[in-house]
């Protein structure tokens, strides 16, 4: 078998170690082909950093490097050996503006270097416009621009705004650059996380093809399930020996576990990290996740208390996949393009695109689902699966005196001071405890009478759930009296009494206190 690239960003060392290699060369040379100006948004560690290494190597005319893959006999490789300019925002400073302004500079001089080109102007921008223009002019062919995680220099400083807001200066007066520079140019093509909107720094390439949604490139990046299959068959076989199971049973499981992404609404995308990771360990755990800990989008969610775009699916537009702004930041723009969140069906509606979002998959779910319950609730990550499972059997079992002995642990690990006096904030966590007990659970269901604070079911069983706050300790009973008249009152459950059984759980919450009530319809 292949070795697995495992962190590999260079598509010259994939290919001289003998490395597995999923052949992309098939779209890469459509993108060539096709246009000249391209922005290309996809998660991080999709493999953006290797498409880009590709298309130097294509640029350069490197055909030894492509023998065996479909692009090798469709170009003329005597015609492909044009200057590349690439700039990795990787490694680049980016803790301040003058730090960023100085690594471009860095970047620019190194490239000069390599192709003995000797640069006269002194600002950045000067030096950028005159690289461009003397690699032409020197070698014959027109120069090639490639940009990774462009906005890395802006991710990394939200929380910073006066940095970002340098960063972006900084990074306008540098893409300006090229648009002037077109006659020199044969190809730009940019890769990040986020494309962003109310900022300036894309003024100067208002010409960028976004191919983010385009369902002629939507796996350009990642592994198809065909791709899967036919590449790591080995590997699979050597998996399912590993843990036991049968093909069929593996193959479903990889998927649950790891598919799902999509841009098109079509084509089902694995993340390759994920699955080199698999393969590489024998052991289906959280890989991708794991390497970038969203602490910012979790306490952006929290402050804002915004579940609903992570606790169920949700039919939108397409103006909430294109952008969103740095300083004003919305949480679904967000979700989507950093890959909690992805298209997972599109419907035309007289001509205009409906989208459904939704987690693309186990590894996701379980995981943001994890780390958000911690943000809410200070209970250790580490320690939530025990609670899981006992929480799971008391529900089963209808025991409400062990499940409030569950709630009080787990709320026991909030300090005093960080409580927040609001039943939408408990309502939150019962959302998120029931989603992680891997309940099919719907928050906030309208009925004509008025909206139940949460509906799950089980096999032949429906449970109706009503959250009471009181900031002030009191009898809970009060409470639990309360939260079940309401159930029956106002009839939230004649929509589930279809003759399977249906259970009131009241849960109350008064100071410090906890207490829960479970009856029968």
């Amino acid at each position: 078998m292949k070795n697995l690239p495992i962190g590999i960003q260079s598509f010259a060392k994939l290919r001289n170690s003998d490395n597995l290699y999923i052949d992309k060369t098939e779209q890469i040379h459509s993108l060539i082909t096709s246009g000249t100006t391209y922005f290309l948004s996809r998660p991080r560690r999709f493999g953006k950093s290797l498409l880009v290494s590709t298309l130097e190597a294509v640029f350069k005319g490197q055909k030894e490097l492509f023998k065996g893959l479909w692009i090798e006999d469709k170009v003329d490789w005597t015609e492909l050996n044009h200057p590349v300019i690439r700039i990795d925002f990787g490694g680049t400073s980016n803790r301040s503006p003058e730090g960023l302004a100085n690594s471009l500079n860095d970047l620019v001089t190194a490239t000069a270097l390599d192709y003995d080109v000797n640069l006269e102007k002194e600002e950045l921008s000067d030096r950028f416009a005159e690289l461009i223009a003397k690699l032409h002019i020197s070698t014959g062919y027109q120069t090639v621009i490639l940009i990774d995680e462009y906005d890395k220099a802006i991710l990394d400083n939200l929380s910073e705004p006066e940095i970002m807001e340098g960063n972006k200066k900084v990074l306008h007066d540098f893409y300006q650059v090229m648009k002037a520079a077109d006659e020199h140019l044969r190809f730009i093509f940019l890769t990040g996380v986020s494309k962003f909107s109310g900022v300036t720094i894309f003024s100067g390439l208002n010409n960028l093809n976004d191919i983010t949604l385009s369902a002629k490139y939507a796996n350009i990046c990642g592994y198809t399930q065909e791709e899967l299959e036919t590449n790591f068959a080995d590997y699979l076989i050597d998996l399912g020996d590993s843990l036991g199971m049968e093909h069929q049973d593996l193959l479903d499981t990889i998927r649950n576990w790891y598919d799902g992404y999509s841009w098109d609404g079509k084509t089902a995308i694995y993340n390759p990290f994920s699955i080199l990771c698999l393969f590489e360990n024998k052991r289906i755990t959280n890989y991708w996740f794991r390497t970038g800990t969203p602490t910012f989008l979790v306490e952006l969610l929290k402050r804002r208390n915004q579940l609903t775009p992570v606790l169920e699916p949700l039919i939108l537009d397409d103006s909430a996949f294109d952008s969103f702004d740095p300083q004003n930041i919305s949480e679904i723009p967000l979700l989507f393009q950093t890959g909690y969140l992805t298209i997972k069906h599109i419907k035309l509606i007289q001509g205009i695109a409906q989208y459904t979002i939704d987690m693309p998959n186990l590894e996701v779910k379980d995981s943001l689902l994890r780390y958000l319950l911690s943000a809410y609730s200070y209970y250790p990550v580490a320690q939530e699966y025990g609670l899981r499972l006992r929480m799971q059997t008391q529900l089963f079992a209808h025991d409400a005196s062990g499940l409030e002995k569950s709630l009080r642990e787990l709320l026991a690990h909030i300090p005093y001071q960080l409580h927040i006096g609001k039943e939408a904030y408990y309502h939150s966590l019962l959302l998120l405890w029931l989603k992680l007990l891997g309940f099919d659970v719907v928050g906030e269901v309208n009925t004509n009478n008025g909206r139940i604070d949460a509906v799950w079911k089980l096999p032949e069983h429906t449970i109706i759930a009503e959250v009471k706050y009181q900031v002030e300790e009191e009898d809970t009973s009060k409470l639990l009296d309360a939260a079940i008249k309401q159930i029956r009152e106002k009839h939230y459950a004649e929509r589930f009494d279809n003759g399977q059984k249906v259970t009131l759980l009241a849960i109350a919450f008064a100071g410090k206190e906890i207490a829960c009530r479970m009856e029968n319809l």
